[in-house]
């Protein structure tokens, strides 16, 4: 494996690292949409780090398939951050900690 090949590839694992992480941590519905967008910039980078034919040509397949995924993720996001500020608008926060409006239980 080539030496830069290795560093995006490290470069993805770290990026997919932070991206569960924030995914699994963040409380507020913004930073996990980011972190689920880092996840996804780092699938595309592995796709296009890796995407190279026995013969060292450039394969054309994943790089179009990066392009797709780009087109779909920044609609899925405009999408995702028009729900987010409907519930914002509609209940007055955007995180998942309910613990403050419901009382204990009730």
């Amino acid at each position: 494996m080539e030496p830069v090949a290795l560093v995006y590839l490290i470069a993805a694992a770290a990026l997919t690292g932070l991206g569960v992480y924030g995914v699994l941590v963040a409380g507020h519905l913004l930073r996990k949409l980011l972190a689920l967008n880092l996840l996804g910039g780092a699938v595309f980078l592995l796709l296009v780090s890796q995407g190279r034919r026995v013969t060292e040509l450039l394969d054309p397949v994943p790089q179009a398939m990066v392009l797709t995924g780009i087109v779909v993720t920044v609609s899925a996001t405009a999408f995702a951050l028009a729900l987010l500020l409907a519930l914002y608008r509609r209940s007055g926060h955007a995180d998942l900690d309910m613990d403050d409006e419901e009382g204990d239980g009730g």
